[in-house]
């Protein structure tokens, strides 16, 4: 799946646990009639990518969507997801809203000096 927008956010890595876990959040502002601000986490090696990215910029971001089960101590399940990065690339925003119009000459000549050679 891929989401397109505008970077509004892009957290410090921030790293967890004896292990090293390391993650970091970019939010993305999406350019529709109710835009929405999505958080994209990126772990462990794709950390770094965002590092060639900044606010402001369009970006089109591949993600993956992803849940789990938590059962809480009460014995309740409770359900989580998360929208999980593992590309982004910079996008142009001619791109997004498709090629400019095409501009045509205007021409000052009047139409009746021209020959009429049709034939109707």
């Amino acid at each position: 799946m891929q989401v397109s927008g505008k970077i509004k956010l892009i957290n410090e890595t921030q790293t967890f646990g004896a292990s090293g876990f390391r993650k970091r959040e970019l939010v993305v502002t999406t350019d529709e009639q109710y835009p929405q601000m999505l958080m994209i986490e990126f772990v462990q090696d794709k950390v770094d990518i965002l590092d060639a990215y900044k606010v402001g910029q369009d970006v089109t971001v591949s993600i993956n969507l992803r849940g789990r089960e938590w059962i809480n101590p009460e014995g309740v399940a409770k359900y989580f997801n998360s929208i999980t990065g593992w590309r982004i690339e910079a996008t142009a925003p001619a791109a997004q809203g498709g090629e400019a119009p095409a501009t045509f000459e205007t021409t000052s000549i009047a139409q009746n000096e021209e020959p009429d050679d049709l034939p109707f």
